[in-house]
């Protein structure tokens, strides 16, 4: 137990180095740009944040005046985001947990957010269905993982040969299995889009950071370090309420059936 604290404690300081590094921060707007496109509306909204960690995706959340509930299984990940709720003034439900067995009523989200979650789950099939099963017919359910084949992917990898604690079990999803998780758990896939489109160099981030979204709407997943999935749940009839979604590039994102560092 004590080991384990010590791991979180470093996860947390590490967390707060990427987000204070330029690297970081401008790879951390693009995703977060990405996953309120993906999510929107959001305003007035219950949202699910799973694997919630420090709780700050869910303070942004929160800011843009979402209803948010922040699940995490680690203890000490939901006292760290019950200090940050507390030091900027945002209102968080925080409740330990795991993805695979979320502790909530079915139905009981708008939407549902799992951000660099399920490549830590050892069942990710069962975690996507419980996630569908908290959220509402007619919600969304946006996934965010890193890109199976990019070279942040490769560098974690060989971080989690040698040791990390962090890396060491993580297993990195495709797009296509990604996508058979939410087809599998009965979900309305809407669109597949991807983000940071070079290698971990602030140098080169700060160059190619201002095309980034134009490539994320060229369904150019392969050389993707994140990739976002979004996918409704069916209403009842079949029928899905489908929010318009302005951004989508009529060629670029893939479609479905019409219906987080160092």
């Amino acid at each position: 137990m004590f080991r384990e604290s010590l791991q979180t404690a470093g996860l947390i300081e590490s967390y707060a180095r990427w987000r204070s590094s330029r690297l970081g921060q401008i790879t951390d707007a693009l995703e977060r740009r990405l996953l309120f496109e993906l999510l929107d509306p959001i305003a007035c909204k219950s949202v699910l944040d799973v694997g919630c960690g420090d709780g700050e995706l869910a303070a942004r959340l929160a800011r843009a005046g979402a209803v948010v509930t922040g699940v995490d299984a680690d203890p000490a990940m939901i006292a760290a985001a019950r200090r940050r709720a507390g030091v900027e003034g945002v209102e968080l439900r925080l409740v330990e947990g795991k993805a695979e067995a979320p502790p909530f009523a079915d139905e009981s989200f708008d939407s549902v957010l799992a951000v660099a979650t399920l490549c830590f789950v050892p069942d990710a099939a069962q975690a996507v269905k419980e996630l569908s099963r908290v959220l509402k017919p007619g919600g969304r359910l946006v996934i965010g993982e890193l890109g199976r084949w990019s070279l942040w992917a490769d560098y974690r990898r060989i971080r989690g040969w040698l040791g990390h604690p962090t890396w060491r079990a993580a297993r990195f999803p495709s797009q296509a299995e990604l996508r058979r998780l939410l087809e599998g758990a009965r979900l309305d896939v809407i669109e597949t889009r991807g983000a940071v489109y070079y290698p971990p160099c602030g140098a080169v981030a700060r160059l190619l950071a201002p095309i980034d979204p134009w490539l994320g709407r060229r369904a150019i997943f392969g050389a993707a370090a994140f990739i976002a999935i979004s996918a409704a749940k069916p209403v009842e009839g079949g029928e899905l309420r489908k929010s318009p979604t302005p951004w989508a590039s009529s060629g670029g994102a893939e479609r479905g059936r019409v219906g987080r560092s160092t």
